[in-house]
């Protein structure tokens, strides 16, 4: 059975930084796709970063946040800088059991696990 349980959210000043971790557990392989969205009050989930053989964008969130995978301790982690309080929204952490060459990485459809979600404040 697969889990991934969010955690790092928090209230955070506009210009602060927050680092979300994914814990995943019950992935077949170390190496399967992840990928963070996002939800904020009165608007669809829309994506935020992934990871599989490179890393993916948003454009909205380039240059601020970073995504990577840490085998050790089998967590994907979202470090997030310069946070804005456009950046509010409940985050949540998705994983699909293997790479689609011909996928996107971007579209919700596209993954098949998901985490309960961790809320993000940033206030101004």
């Amino acid at each position: 059975q697969v889990q991934l349980v969010e955690s790092g959210g928090g209230l955070v000043q506009a210009g602060g930084s927050l680092r979300l971790s994914c814990a995943t557990s019950g992935l077949t392989s170390t190496r399967a796709p992840m990928g963070w969205f996002r939800q904020a009050p009165g608007k669809e989930r829309e994506f935020v970063a992934a990871l599989s053989y490179r890393t993916y964008y948003s454009e909205s969130v380039k240059g601020r946040f970073s995504i990577s995978r840490d085998r050790a301790k089998d967590t994907v982690d979202l470090q997030m800088n310069s946070l804005k309080p456009e950046d509010t929204a409940v985050y949540y952490c998705a994983a699909r059991s293997s790479f689609d060459p011909l996928g996107t990485m971007q579209y919700s459809e596209e993954y098949e696990y998901w985490g309960q979600g961790t809320q993000v404040t940033v206030s101004s």
